[in-house]
């Protein structure tokens, strides 16, 4: 069975499956992608003429699920008292003013190539994923857990795809790598719960617009302890280490056996099929819907790009050999094969509410689970993208749904809670300054002191750098027009 792009769907009667291709197998006669990658078209964006509109060719969005605390991101208070603080110290960077956790001693090395953004700010405090990398106005929790809710807007990654399908027509659907792809798995897929968060769908776009899922292929080597209330299970854990032949290919797993022959044999049958009913209805001979599918399957720069054993040793060990770090090593690789934007997921594995979700065993899963993965992904990226010249016109981002709070609570190895009031994010590259810090909290890093950001804004300043004026339309499923980001702007202050 072979499987492309693993994207969630709703059907008519209110269940939940994956839009899959299975050669030789689609329900009815194949013919269930062509119709998921078609989309309407729309009027080309006009030109933007601000300071850095297209610096960036591409982008890689590293997404922290659960949310990093900022005091042990980038906000360090070492003067705050101890129930704020925590037990965790400082240490130098290479940015002037931006100390950052003692658990990063590689990301303090790169930390000048980064522009660090203190003062995010808004109103909800719960795992709002899609309020974070969508334009929707407001979320709530019911929205949260249901990713086909009509209150919700398009991915980013998606609405970049959808623009770059308008700008270049049918090229971009002949390119050998997609312009959205996702890692390292289906977003939300390896949490307990049948449920998925909502976030990376394409909304009123169209499910043609989903992002391209891959999918990891290989075996954790280290295990954790994950606690969640009051059950306590252990995981093989994937993000704090993988086996040294682990890699990433296009949709699920289980599909390596399957041949481009056998592939192009079924596609073959298929194809008389559609002879047959063409002669019944006249329907056009060519569909580029079709023709992307069969290019995904057959694409060797897609799977070369996803293939992260082709990477000399040391670069891989660069990175550290987690799921993350290695996400980051073949999202450099996609952006280096053509795709315009790459996102990174670190998500829920095993229980729900993993991730960086740390409202008990906060220390130890800082120590032991989150921050050693990080530091290595993180700052190999940068420092790969920058001795490879790309790090100029590739932007990277590091964000989460919100912060965390302040002051620590009594729960087992200390926690912290949701916090949407002052967080952090980390951009670098592509148009972005390099070496400054935007934005202050108060002391213990609770409320935004000055310069207050959207997470609105951070889209409104991605899409700019990509190069897609704010004025540019959509059309929401009222078939009313919308402009891509109502309610941000460009944040001047992270351009270079």
């Amino acid at each position: 069975m072979l499987r492309v792009l693993g994207n969630p769907k709703r059907l008519c009667d209110g269940t939940s499956r994956r839009d899959f291709l299975v050669a030789g197998g689609l329900a009815p006669l194949g013919l269930t992608l062509p119709d998921f990658l078609r989309a309407q078209a729309s009027t080309p964006s006009p030109v933007g003429r601000e300071p850095g509109f297209g610096k960036a060719k591409a982008c890689i969005l590293l997404f922290l699920y659960g949310s990093p605390s900022q005091i042990e991101l980038a906000d360090q208070k070492p003067d705050a008292p101890a129930e704020v603080r925590g037990e965790l110290g400082s240490i130098r960077s290479s940015l002037p003013g931006c100390d950052v956790c003692e658990l990063l001693p590689h990301t303090s090395r790169v930390m000048h190539h980064v522009t660090v953004l203190r003062s995010l700010t808004h109103k909800h405090p719960i795992h709002g994923v899609a309020y974070a990398t969508t334009a929707v106005p407001d979320i709530d929790v019911a929205m949260e857990l249901s990713p086909h809710d009509a209150r919700h807007w398009p991915f980013i990654g998606s609405v970049v795809s959808y623009l770059e399908r308008q700008k270049h027509g049918l090229a971009a659907l002949r390119k050998p790598v997609p312009d959205n792809v996702a890692l390292p798995w289906q977003f939300s897929s390896r949490r307990t719960g049948e449920v998925h968060r909502a976030g990376p769908y394409a909304a009123f776009l169209g499910n043609a617009y989903n992002p391209h899922y891959a999918t990891f292929q290989g075996t954790a080597n280290k295990k954790i302890t994950k606690t969640l209330t009051t059950s306590t299970i252990e995981f093989d854990e994937p993000y704090v280490g993988i086996a040294p032949d682990a890699h990433f290919t296009l949709g699920d797993p289980g599909v390596a056996d399957l041949t481009l022959d056998r592939v192009n044999g079924r596609r073959s049958l298929l194809e008389q099929f559609e002879d047959a009913r063409r002669a019944a209805d006249r329907t056009p001979p060519s569909d580029p819907y079709r023709e992307m599918a069969y290019s995904l399957i057959g694409s060797e720069t897609l799977r070369q790009a996803l293939d992260v054993r082709r990477e000399p040793a040391k670069t891989r060990d660069s990175y550290g050999h987690t799921v993350f770090g290695q996400g980051c090593l073949a999202a450099r690789r996609l952006v280096e094969a053509g795709s315009r934007f790459v996102t990174v997921f670190w998500d829920e594995f095993g229980l729900a509410g993993s991730g960086w979700d740390t409202h008990w065993e906060h220390y130890p899963r800082m120590r032991n689970e989150l921050m050693p993965g990080f530091d290595r992904g993180y700052s190999g990226l940068i420092a790969d993208l920058h001795q490879r010249g790309m790090l100029d016109d590739t932007l990277v981002l590091v964000l989460s749904e919100h912060g965390r709070t302040p002051k620590l609570n009594n729960a087992k190895g200390a926690g912290r809670d949701h916090w949407s009031q002052a967080y952090s994010a980390l951009l670098a590259g592509g148009g972005v300054a390099r070496g400054k810090v935007v934005g202050k909290t108060d002391s213990i890093g609770g409320t935004v002191a000055d310069r207050p950001v959207s997470p609105k804004d951070v889209l409104a300043t991605t899409f700019h750098l990509l190069g897609h004026d704010l004025e540019t339309m959509l059309t929401d499923r009222a078939n009313r027009p919308v402009p891509l980001v109502p309610t941000g702007q460009v944040v001047r202050d992270v351009l270079a």
